[in-house]
């Protein structure tokens, strides 16, 4: 190899280099995370300004804590409740924000509808790396987006990029994508962990130096990840992940990080020829379209953030045509959905060592909540025993090892939001059953149990 060409092994995880591959990073110990690059030694240093030198002139001072003012915090309200509701009221003026989704899940959507709702005042830059001005106005005009203060930049440059910031000082910086850009001080290709990495760092000294508000938008990996260094994620305010199905037009916003707000918000829109809408109301999304006279299907409530969501759990059990039967889920983690089994085994006397089950959330939602267990294990016996559930019925409970029933969070705001959709009858722990006031809910039948024998026994 020429020695002016070298190769190195960069870990994905947290951008540790090494001059040879290891199976495991040495500094993170994650495995299969090095990936080779190839570097260009020749290449010799710009004498332009470069991004790195950009923000050495600024003026660094100390300040005593007591004398800094919490009330000055500054939100750009975006005019979406949903958006402005998983970042925790608003977007933070001077912060730094990442937009991770699939390819064509409406990530560049989102933020150029921002800009439709905007205060006309606010200053903004979208810079692209992927599109022309022209495909970007094209979309624009289709989302009816007039805003005289934006405007546009096709740029990969990340110097020329922060240079341009640096002299207009727009209020918000949109960037689509961080993997498009690059240093050209640097040797590796655009995409890679080096680049993401710089590139990542030259826009949080200026977002902080500078107080302009930073939005990215990073693609994801076939995990799920956002693809490039772990440490994007750390370096960022917020990490928000836009989620659904490409052959649904149903979206979900999720923020997986907040350091302005709570992680546990969601937002829900649905994908039109007008963009993206708002759904303020997804339990009645979510039900819409349920089966009647059909077994295996249960209502749940988990709560998102303060927000109370009613989804519909499927499941269906077949017998085996094999020796060993097959357990599969969709929206409900796998190893979950196999102590539930284990349990109604061992503790309600329901063996399921010969059939197949399979779990189903309908709508794209995933069920991280422990509440979600005994809307499961009803929906399994449903289906086992094929006994039809009404459809004005709903449960909600943590199912624990020995077969008990146990209590929830924020219990009369799961039977509030059912009791408004015209659910009759709600089957919750039984400690539950003592603390609320159950006069509130004249119009339905609430019923505690105290381990999961009495829950199945009420609709068998």
């Amino acid at each position: 190899m020429n020695k002016k060409i070298k190769s190195v092994f960069v870990c994905s995880e947290c951008g540790f280099e090494s001059a040879k591959w290891n199976g495991i990073c040495p500094s993170c110990n994650q495995g299969n995370t090095m990936i080779e690059e190839i570097r260009d030694t020749s290449i010799s240093k710009t004498k332009n300004k470069s991004a790195s030198q950009i923000f050495t002139s600024s003026n660094i001072t100390q300040v005593s804590m007591n004398s800094i003012d919490i009330n000055e915090e500054t939100r750009y309200f975006t005019n979406i409740k949903e958006l402005d509701r998983v970042f925790g009221g608003g977007i933070v003026k001077g912060s730094l924000s990442l937009l991770g989704g699939t390819p064509g899940i409406g990530k560049s959507t989102l933020l150029l509808q921002i800009c439709k709702y905007l205060d006309n005042n606010l200053k903004i830059l979208y810079v692209s790396g992927e599109e022309s001005k022209r495909q970007i106005k094209m979309r624009a005009s289709r989302l009816e987006i007039n805003n005289n203060n934006l405007f546009l930049m096709t740029e990969t440059n990340i110097n020329l990029i922060i240079s341009e910031a640096e002299f207009t000082k727009p209020d918000i910086l949109i960037i689509d994508s961080i993997q498009t850009m690059s240093n050209p001080d640097s040797s590796s290709f655009p995409g890679s962990v080096t680049q993401v990495k710089e590139c990542a760092n030259f826009l949080l000294k200026l977002s902080k130096s500078l107080d302009i508000t930073v939005i990215i938008i990073g693609h994801v990996n076939k995990d799920g990840a956002i693809a490039g260094p772990k440490v994007l994620e750390h370096m960022v305010d917020t990490v928000l992940y836009f989620e659904g199905d490409n052959q649904t037009s149903y979206r979900i916003l999720r923020a997986v990080k907040n350091r302005h707000g709570s992680t546990n918000e969601i937002g829900v829109f649905s994908m039109n020829k007008n963009g993206l809408g708002e759904i303020e109301n997804p339990s009645e999304l979510l039900l819409s379209g349920k089966p009647e006279g059909v077994s295996g299907i249960c209502v749940a409530c988990v709560m998102e953030g303060t927000r109370p969501i009613l989804t519909e759990v499927q499941a269906l059990v077949t017998p085996t045509n094999f020796g060993n039967p097959r357990r599969m889920s969709t929206g409900f983690d796998y190893n979950r959905m196999a102590l539930i089994l284990a349990v109604l085994e061992k503790r309600a006397g329901y063996y399921f060592s010969s059939m197949d089950a399979y779990i189903n959330i309908v709508g794209g939602l995933k069920l991280e909540e422990p509440a979600a267990d005994l809307s499961v294990a009803i929906a399994l016996v449903s289906s086992l025993k094929d006994i039809i559930i009404g459809n004005n019925f709903m449960a909600f409970g943590e199912i624990g090892l020995a077969g008990e029933i146990r209590a929830v969070s924020n219990c009369e705001l799961r039977i509030r939001e059912a009791s408004r959709l015209g659910f009759l009858t709600c089957i919750i722990p039984y400690q539950n059953y003592n603390s609320i006031n159950n006069k509130q809910y004249y119009n339905i039948k609430i019923i505690g149990v105290r381990n999961i024998r009495e829950a199945i026994e009420y609709i068998t």
